[in-house]
């Protein structure tokens, strides 16, 4: 593995030992594990804040590329929250909307009632072009966007997302018009792979990282005049999670399976709750600040791939698990896959995002992780079921060594 060097701003370095013991913290109402806030002015200076961004930016007509998936889900229900008008574009072939664990009868109602969808393909651009200018948006958020191409018809159809100077005298007018109009979900995928970390939203990028769509997307904004921001997340996890983040650790706990892990298991990655996510989307809107800015989100801190199994076990009331390292290179896993992260150091700084949005992780990792257990997995909903494969032909060979 390659030399890990540690680049910190303002902050020390989160050694192994700290992880083991995640900060506490306030979490959001997601119908999760809620903790007490230390003091009730605490509380009532996040509410004074929130509520003097929502009224500078007064109610959108907003648009959201997908949002029936993961981070739309609850970022739609935020948006709604806040008074905006949301319209989801979509192929159709998920449910518009639907009840999340937890969530009232009544919540659940009020926030469909609220929700307008547009069916269509994204990649038929002349339809996008035709049903976006004849409904006319002043926000677009584009969560599953992948390649710029997908993104040209939306531009050609919106023109008022491009920035423009205005003439009004009034101030707030003026401040409207420096404020994010599209808003994109980029990855921390597409930066250059470095011994130099955490990465920093002015690291270099990797224009062959599989991510490059999400780089020229980003590009073509900025040549396009838009008012756009990007937030480039590392690693999500959460309830509904369709990628096997979380879920392969609670698949092999459940069946009370040792947990191979690449190498030494000393890898330093970093996660980040997918309802702090959609807070951070939420809170770009309106937001001067966020302008043709990048972000990166993520939880606040780091920890090792044996760290995450353990606290995967901690949050979903395991015993601690066996774990097994292994060599990757000593095995031929055809097209499967043995493990779901890289096998890298591979995690970001937050510092920028948490400076200019005034936004902060509220669920730390072991937090984090239960609220995903106790509103997913743990009420026996996955997106992929277990596969152990690979994990017989890691163990069989552990076995064999061993005698």
């Amino acid at each position: 593995m390659s030399r890990l060097v540690v680049v910190q701003q303002k902050q020390p370095f989160i050694t192994h030992s700290s992880i083991s013991s995640p900060l506490p913290s306030s979490l959001s109402d997601f119908n999760g594990i809620r903790l007490k806030l230390p003091t009730k002015n605490s509380t009532k200076a996040w509410q004074s804040k929130r509520a003097m961004r929502v009224m500078a930016s007064g109610a959108k007509k907003i648009l959201v590329m997908g949002g029936t998936r993961f981070i739309g889900v609850f970022m739609s229900r935020l948006l709604v929250k806040e008074g905006h008008q949301v319209t989801l574009f979509t192929r159709g072939k998920a449910p518009i909307t639907q009840q999340l664990p937890g969530e009232s009868d009544k919540d659940y109602a009020e926030f469909s009632s609220k929700i307008s969808h547009l069916k269509g393909d994204r990649q038929d651009s002349e339809f996008v072009k035709s049903s976006l200018a004849a409904e006319g948006f002043d926000v677009v958020y584009d969560i599953n966007g992948r390649e710029a191409v997908e993104v040209e018809p939306i531009l050609d159809a919106l023109p008022n997302l491009e920035q423009y100077i205005s003439d009004a005298w009034h101030s707030l007018v003026r401040y409207e018009s420096d404020c994010p109009r599209y808003i994109y979900c980029s990855s921390a995928g597409v930066y250059l792979k470095s011994e130099l970390l955490p990465h920093f939203e002015t690291d270099a990028v990797d224009p062959k990282s599989r991510h490059k769509g999400k780089l020229e997307t980003e590009s073509l904004l900025t040549s396009r005049g838009v008012n756009w921001t990007s937030l480039r997340p590392v690693y999500i996890y959460g309830p509904l999670n369709y990628n096997p983040v979380e879920e392969w650790f609670f698949h092999r706990l459940k069946a009370g399976r040792p947990i191979p892990i690449p190498n030494a298991g000393n890898q330093i990655t970093q996660l980040g709750h997918v309802k702090d996510l959609a807070r951070a989307f939420v809170t770009v809107l309106g937001n001067a600040k966020a302008s043709k800015q990048v972000f990166n989100i993520s939880g606040a801190k780091y920890v090792t791939f044996d760290g995450l199994a353990k606290a995967c076990a901690k949050a979903a009331g395991f015993p601690e698990p066996e774990i097994i390292h292994y060599n990757p290179k000593e095995f031929d896993f055809g097209k499967k896959k043995a493990f779901p992260f890289r096998d890298q150091h591979f995690f970001a700084s937050i510092d920028k995002a948490m400076r200019e949005l005034d936004w902060a992780p509220e669920f730390d990792l072991v937090e984090g992780l239960a609220d995903s257990y106790n509103l997913d997995f743990g009420r026996g909903t996955y997106r992929k079921a277990a596969d152990f494969t690979t994990d017989d032909m890691i163990l069989g060979k552990s076995l064999v060594l061993q005698n």
